[in-house]
């Protein structure tokens, strides 16, 4: 029996989470062969995150600085599973997305990876569903996994360090190219779920404007190495908006 802990952080996320949760319990009900360890890690939330994740059954633990990082390395710190994977509270797993996993932490070959992303309905807009596809385009080619699905062997997690706990974004980059560096000495692959994409809200989608959304990113493109260090620089992540 393989035993994953589901790590998920979580910022203010009291109307999203209980759906997310009861997703991942879905999805693992299709494998009972698989024992589930449900980690959330409640980020210095204002509202009632951390009530919602223990009415749905989950292991809450705390961060109390608003950083992404900190928070999925603060819920990994406190998993048991052999095998650590993290989504987003925004999201939903699916059994087909969580079997696909299954497969290739079963099949002995593998040190981690993550998967293709797709979005809720109602779709995007156009210029979201272009972005994703260039994000989906360049996970595919460059082994890079989304930070709203990841997944790896604990033992590769904690060797590399996790999460950099310098990067306010761009975490998850930085810990798929450790891991890819971790699995090429070991002979494992760092592999990329094309078959099954993991669903998310899509909410900044929503949430933002277009103007918004581009004038951030030439921001990131300007300065990235600064930016990613700087939650000010970075008010899609870190504004809050839900």
């Amino acid at each position: 029996m393989v035993k994953i802990s589901v790590v998920v952080p979580a910022f203010n996320e009291e109307k999203l989470l209980g759906v997310c949760l009861e997703s991942v319990r879905t999805a693992f009900a299709s494998f009972p062969g698989t024992e589930l360890e449900l980690i959330v890690c409640d980020n210095n939330s204002t509202d009632g995150t951390a009530r919602a994740a223990a009415a749905a059954g989950a292991l809450v633990v705390f961060e109390p600085l608003n950083m992404i990082s900190l928070a999925r390395n603060s819920g990994a710190g406190a998993a048991s599973g052999e095998w650590l994977l993290f989504i987003d509270a925004d999201s939903v797993l699916s059994a087909a997305t969580l079997g696909a996993a299954l497969g290739l932490m079963r099949g002995g070959g593998c040190v981690g990876g993550g998967a293709l992303i797709a979005f809720e309905r109602p779709a995007p807009p156009a210029w979201g569903r272009a972005l994703t596809g260039l994000w989906n385009l360049i996970s595919r080619v460059f082994r890079l996994a989304a930070g709203s699905f990841l997944f790896c062997r604990r033992d590769a997690f904690v060797w590399v360090g996790g999460f950099s706990p310098l990067l306010y974004a761009a975490e998850e980059l930085a810990l798929s190219r450790a891991l890819r560096r971790r699995g090429l000495a070991k002979g494992l692959a760092f592999e990329i779920i094309t078959s099954a994409p993991h669903v998310s809200s899509g909410r900044k989608f929503r949430l933002y404007k277009v103007a918004d959304l581009f004038w951030d990113a030439f921001k990131l493109l300007l300065r990235p190495f600064s930016s990613v260090k700087d939650p000010s620089r970075l008010r899609v992540f870190y504004e809050g908006r839900r």
